[in-house]
């Protein structure tokens, strides 16, 4: 899978600009500030992740302007290409299009383009909450087999409705109430229950590919584990019932796949408190690689590579051992210095106050 075309209007700090990539790496080189990353950002947007900076929606829109336009044309592995175009609105409901025909969901976009983003942010992976973790692993299942999206979208669902239930009954639960929370506990159990599955099986799946990334990029063996706990045993129908005295009196679900945790470890200690930062970062590279590796495994598709500036986070020897671990394919990578010494682009886009130009080589 290979980016060919990318246009963007009034998106971030760009109001029109147009860029087009070749095969193998191309490098965008650019002052912190002047707009390299948001390039790529509507790269994985367009690829169903969202901002993987963890921006709203409404943030992506150019100051002083209304909705912000983003157009990408995709080469896939069979050759075919594909138009993608976005138009994220301020005010209202963003509207997708894929060779012209609008998409319900913006979730409806995984698997048309398929990309793996690496950015500094994520030694949260290893460092932050589960929250960070369930998310990773949540794209992975839904990239090696994209009908998995519907399982988180139904989980979330059920879950805001019985939150929402939960905090409107102030304690006390009548008829009606239960008979409601009972639909609820239905559909939350059999979503989460297939979730819990599909991500128990997908983390099993990549254990080999996760201890060998983590031994490429890290330049050393360790005994590297990644173990899903669940926040419940047996079927997810019968804890809610146990649990709903609980859950009715604090107002909120307790138990289910939003509580779910993935325990990292690292020589048989937590990475999360153990780890030197050295070896945090090779663990975050190393959940990328892994991610990405069951998605090439599957044979779906060969996903297009976007690292955001994790060169500047990474020591010489961890920047050559990264980039000898990526996969074939083609890569996007962002920089605000010299690229590593192994590194040798195909292409290379500067980016200086929000002006592109291709530079010849």
């Amino acid at each position: 899978m290979k980016i060919r075309t990318l246009s963007l209007v009034d998106w971030r700090s760009y109001a029109q600009v147009s860029v087009s990539f070749d095969d193998g790496l191309t490098a965008i080189i650019g002052e912190n500030g002047h707009g390299k990353t948001n390039l790529i950002e509507a790269i994985g947007w367009m690829a169903g992740l969202g901002s993987f900076r963890g921006a709203p929606d409404d943030a992506l829109v150019r100051d002083g302007t209304d909705a912000a336009v983003a157009r990408v044309t995709v080469e896939g592995d069979d050759g075919r290409e594909q138009l993608i175009e976005v138009e994220i609105q301020r005010a209202g409901r963003n509207r997708v299009q894929v060779n012209r025909q609008r998409l319900r969901r913006t979730g409806d976009l995984v698997g048309v383009l398929q990309a793996t983003v690496f950015s500094p942010d994520d030694l949260a992976l290893v460092k932050g909450g589960p929250t960070l973790r369930r998310g990773w692993l949540d794209t992975a299942v839904a990239s090696r087999h994209p009908r998995n999206l519907v399982l988180r979208s139904n989980v979330e669902r059920a879950l805001k409705q019985r939150n929402a239930l939960l905090r409107g009954v102030h304690g006390r639960l009548d008829a009606d109430a239960a008979f409601t929370l009972d639909v609820w506990d239905a559909k939350l159990a059999e979503a989460g229950d297939q979730l819990l599955a599909a991500r128990v099986e997908l983390l099993a799946e990549m254990a080999t590919t996760l201890a060998g990334a983590y031994d490429a990029v890290a330049q050393k063996a360790a005994d590297v584990t990644a173990n899903y706990q669940a926040s419940w045993e047996g079927s997810l129908a019968d804890t809610l019932a146990s649990r709903r005295e609980l859950d009715v009196r604090r107002g909120i679900t307790t138990v289910g796949p939003h509580r779910d945790e993935i325990l990292l470890k690292i020589g048989g200690l937590p990475a999360r408190t153990h780890a030197s930062q050295g070896e945090q970062r090779s663990l975050a590279l190393a959940l990328r690689l892994a991610a990405d590796g069951v998605v090439r495994a599957a044979g779906i598709a060969e996903p297009v590579l976007l690292l955001d500036d994790v060169f500047s986070e990474l020591d010489p020897n961890r920047a050559t051992a990264l980039l000898d671990a990526l996969p074939p394919g083609q890569h996007i990578l962002t920089t605000a210095a010299e690229l590593p010494p192994k590194a040798r682009p195909d292409q290379i886009i500067r980016v200086h106050h929000g002006a592109v130009a291709p530079q010849i080589l």
